[in-house]
């Protein structure tokens, strides 16, 4: 079986994650705490300055306090992908279509593509070829006309729940990326898509941290330039794997933490 050892990993650490961590949250405030993290690392890696403290102020106080040193572009951005974000969450039960796909990136882009691109509209796909970083998409009304089907044969590999949630998640992504089909928000919307297929599946939220950006940024180029996506699957997995690490070990020591405090 591919990626066998990845699973195993994965699967043990997730049961643990599931009991100590997410089972033992009200499931709101659990749902808001992966916001503020995930919304702060999609937007980071696109070049948005906001801290993890920055984005739950935005949060809980929306335009009244952007943060000081940040730009009201950044902000508009960040509030945008919490709209983006609760719709998604609030429609786990809907198949994984074009009008899914496109209300995603349309919330994502609803008040910075203007800024950006004048001529675009949010949630449209492009009507002009694209490029980004150090590649250059391949012709943008060929790609478009090639998302329904991987829209398609990811919502029958959904149901059917034979391939692990992970690599279905990774797979897509990778696919998604290399058809760019908006003008802008294509990162954001595809790490947000990859997120519906885990959480629908049952699977916890997979947050790509902004350091791990250039290892994100090289797992996705190795599609292009070797033919597979191997590498961006273990990259997700490596991901989700540390996360989990992380989080138990900070509930392990903050539990332990003061007590044999005295005064």
């Amino acid at each position: 079986m591919a990626f066998e050892k990845e699973i195993k990993e994965y699967d043990d650490l997730r049961d643990r994650y599931q009991t100590l961590v997410v089972d033992r949250m009200n499931r709101e405030e659990y749902i808001t705490y992966n916001e503020v993290l995930f919304s702060t690392h999609s937007c980071a890696i696109e070049g948005n300055s906001f801290s993890v403290d920055d984005t739950r102020e935005l949060k809980e106080k929306g335009l009244g306090m952007i943060p000081a040193g940040k730009t009201l572009f950044e902000a508009f951005e960040m509030l945008d992908h919490f709209e983006a974000f609760e719709y998604m969450v609030q429609n786990l039960q809907h198949p994984l279509d074009e009008t899914l796909l496109k209300e995603i990136n349309r919330r994502v882009t609803s008040h910075t593509l203007t800024y950006r691109a004048p001529d675009a509209t949010p949630g449209e796909y492009t009507t002009t070829d694209m490029a980004a970083g150090d590649t250059v998409f391949g012709d943008h009304e060929e790609l478009i006309a090639r998302v329904p089907r991987l829209l398609e044969s990811t919502e029958q590999t959904i149901v059917s729940a034979a391939t692990h949630p992970m690599v279905v998640a990774a797979r897509f992504h990778g696919f998604y990326e290399y058809l760019h089909p908006f003008r802008d928000g294509n990162g954001r919307t595809g790490r947000l898509v990859s997120n519906y297929i885990l959480l629908r599946m049952g699977h916890p939220l997979l947050i790509i941290p902004s350091e791990a950006r250039q290892e994100y940024i090289a797992a996705l180029r190795m599609i292009r330039t070797e033919a597979t996506d191997e590498h961006l699957v273990r990259f997700f997995f490596k991901m989700a794997v540390k996360r989990m690490q992380e989080e138990m070990k900070q509930k392990e020591a903050n539990t332990k933490r003061f007590s044999t405090f005295l005064f």
